[in-house]
């Protein structure tokens, strides 16, 4: 008997009917063990011993570490089969050091689809433990125990915050920064042309291009009155252009564009679509066998192999004509080389979605169409569309109209792109014509602040600064979400106030961890440990040692309430800034009172009140008068003085007398120095009056 030991148990069903009798196929379910919470720190880690660690098994874990040593020891071979990445070979070398296993000598296969053909042939070319691979995920795992342990018991103690990390707390840092440019916005007015115009019977929507010289700035009514004044009543046709557009498919799915796709079509978390790719991956049950409809799913390739590429353009052609085939395109030059890992596809062509949709449960059956239809749609041919462009011309300003047709679907016969849709009639339209203009109006607008986060877009972000790996994208978010740094409705990320105060607290202490940079360059290192090019003992000893000095730092320096600070240093004596709290409600202020009285004037939060300045079309907002007191002014003061006054609308029980300047009423009303009488048509009429107090009747003296 053969032992083979995979990572998952949907696996073992699947693998062992493809094996035979010969095989036991058995689950470790992950990792079976970790670095001890013992020795100095509870770190786990003998630091003056070359950062050595202990390993204990996990408690969840000691059941089937004695199931399978029971298992190996029976077998005449033991075969270690975990995931093809960082962390399944680190769980293959701790199953071997477990199971009293030679590392340099024990087969480890090596496949990326769960297909009967990847394991025949991982089994037919066994490799070895990778140990440069396992030491570059020893030094990430070491790192990530010495920032979580020792910053996280820091925060902890200071202020509440329940963990920080090498990768979540330098994401939580880009959230952070959207975040204050989003609250640092301000919004810019700008107009919109709303132009209708008639030619053939027919109406159209014109756009605005600007005049002859080139585009218009309008940032005002009187630009915006002035352009719509001047537009007569038809617009001549002085040029018809023609081109045509190429519009390229998408490459296959890596982890992250997985993670955003599914986003944006789907409406799945990330967290959602990893789970589901990882059940497609594993396999479904279909006609009573077990099948993997995906590749592994843990990769930032997008490249695919060549059989599969032979495979598919077969099957491309077969299906919907010789046409339809594409090439290899410049930004996929090695999409045919052998490379350890693929993108993301189907295992098989022929498993189309609505052959095994009955199979699926309704998400899986979305997200498989998904990378089925992504998959074929990249190596189909591109689409082809017919553009045509109208420029009009009314007293000098330019209007356009654009239409399109497409010529050949190409890869969307398969696979839609919204981004790409082009959409419209063309008609038949000459220079020297012309269109009836049937409306005309400007609309005001203002600029928006950024968007907050969504999941897809944080997933694009942390790839494209080189923060953390496909492996860890979702889990940490879900972390961040967890400790109770950010807000999730809907998929939309908002850092709360604990995310904010943990921010500024490592930002100030630890800029390092929070930066982006230095995080994607540790993340650089690890790949040069598992490459063999760097020393896993450099790496530690260049990162521990400062590292633990800005902790010792922090310690003395961190005032009482850490979460209380700002992030800003008082600029009278150089101490920190932090929140404090008076009668009169927050502010901030100098730590170092009351030897140092410092306190920061805060600038008022601009509110809009949704209304434009009746004087200069400037947005109204609130303001508040020395008393507290909120009224409705101009934002643009002091070069707008206008202030709304509040309007009161007065009945007949109100009126005192008629008014002698006009026909109006006077009224009761109340002024700095008491009670008036004034006119009801006010501000047209100014006429006012001091109001009759009643006299106090006084007994008759004796």
């Amino acid at each position: 008997m053969k032992l083979v030991i995979v990572e998952s148990p949907t696996k073992c069903h699947t693998i062992q009917r493809y094996l035979g009798d010969g095989y036991v196929v058995k689950a470790s379910l992950g990792h079976i063990r970790d670095l001890a919470t013992s020795g100095k720190g509870g770190l786990g880690i003998d630091i003056e011993n070359g950062f050595a660690p202990t390993y204990k098994i996990n408690k969840d874990k000691i059941g089937v570490v004695n199931e399978l040593k029971a298992l190996s020891r029976k077998a005449e071979e033991v075969i270690l089969a975990t995931d093809p990445d960082r962390e399944g070979e680190a769980i293959a070398w701790h199953l071997a050091s477990v199971l009293g296993l030679d590392p340099n000598k024990n087969k480890r296969l090596e496949f990326h689809e769960i297909t009967r053909e990847s394991i025949t042939n991982a089994l037919n070319s066994p490799r070895t433990i990778d140990l440069n691979l396992v030491s570059s995920q020893e030094t990430r795992r070491i790192i990530d125990r010495i920032i979580g342990f020792k910053l996280s018991t820091l925060l902890n103690s200071k202020i509440h915050s329940k963990s920080a990390g090498r990768v979540q707390s330098a994401t939580l840092k880009l959230i952070y920064d959207h975040d204050k440019e989003i609250k640092s916005f301000v919004p810019e007015e700008y107009w919109v042309f709303s132009v209708q115009a008639k030619y053939k019977n027919a109406e159209f929507s014109l756009n605005f291009k600007g005049d002859k010289k080139g585009k218009v700035e309008v940032n005002n009514k009187d630009k915006a009155d002035e352009i719509i004044n001047a537009l007569g009543d038809s617009f001549k046709v002085i040029e018809v252009k023609k081109s045509f557009k190429h519009i390229e498919s998408k490459e296959p799915f890596t982890t992250s564009t997985l993670q955003q796709e599914a986003f944006n079509k789907l409406k799945f978390k990330t967290k959602k679509t990893q789970f589901l790719a990882q059940t497609l991956y594993e396999g479904v049950l279909i006609n009573g066998e077990h099948v993997g409809l995906i590749t592994y799913i843990r990769t930032d390739s997008s490249r695919l192999s060549g059989p599969y590429v032979g495979r598919a353009n077969a099957y491309i052609e077969e299906t919907y004509g010789k046409e339809y085939l594409g090439r290899v395109r410049g930004n996929q030059h090695n999409i045919l080389s052998q490379d350890a890992h693929e993108a993301i596809r189907p295992t098989s062509n022929h498993l189309t979605p609505e052959s095994v949709r009955r199979y699926l449960k309704p998400d899986q059956y979305s997200l498989y169409k998904l990378i089925y239809n992504r998959t074929l749609a990249s190596l189909m041919k591109a689409k082809k569309v017919e553009v045509e462009e109208i420029l009009l011309e009314n007293n000098g300003y330019i209007f356009s109209l654009e239409f399109s047709k497409t010529i050949f679907p190409g890869f969307e016969i398969v696979y839609k792109d919204e981004d790409v849709d082009y959409k419209g009639a063309i008609p038949s339209v000459n220079e020297g014509e012309e269109f009836v203009l049937i409306e005309k109006k400007a609309e005001q607008k203002f600029t928006q602040p950024p968007a907050a986060y969504s999941e897809a877009r944080l997933v694009k972000l942390m790839e494209e600064v080189g923060i953390g790996r496909p492996s860890t994208y979702s889990s940490t978010i879900e972390t961040l979400k967890k400790r109770g740094y950010v807000d999730n409705e809907s998929g939309i990320l908002n850092i709360n106030d604990q995310g904010i105060k943990t921010t500024v607290v490592l930002n100030k202490y630890f800029p390092d961890i929070v930066d982006a940079k230095y995080t994607a360059q540790m993340e650089t290192n690890l790949d040069d440990v598992q490459d063999g090019s760097a020393s896993r003992l450099k790496m530690l000893t260049d990162f521990f040692y400062p590292f633990n000095d800005e902790v010792e730092k922090a310690k003395k320096l961190m005032y009482p309430d850490a979460g209380q600070e700002t992030g800003e240093m008082c600029p009278v004596c150089g101490s920190p800034l932090v929140h404090k709290h008076g009668k009169n409600g927050s502010f901030i202020a100098c730590s170092n009172f009351p030897k140092c009285k410092y306190v920061k004037k805060e600038k008022a939060e601009v509110v809009q009140v949704g209304r434009n300045c009746p004087e200069c079309g400037s947005p109204l907002v609130i303001r508040k008068d020395k008393k507290g007191r909120e009224f409705v002014a101009c934002s643009s003061f002091p070069k707008c003085r206008y202030i709304e006054k509040e309007k009161v609308e007065y009945t007949e029980s109100d009126f005192v007398k008629k008014c002698p300047k006009c026909d109006g009423f006077l009224v009761k009303k109340r002024g700095k120095r008491g009670y008036f009488l004034g006119c009801n048509n006010y501000p047209n009429c100014d006429y006012m009056e001091s109001y009759p107090h009643k006299r106090r009747n006084h007994p008759a003296s004796k």
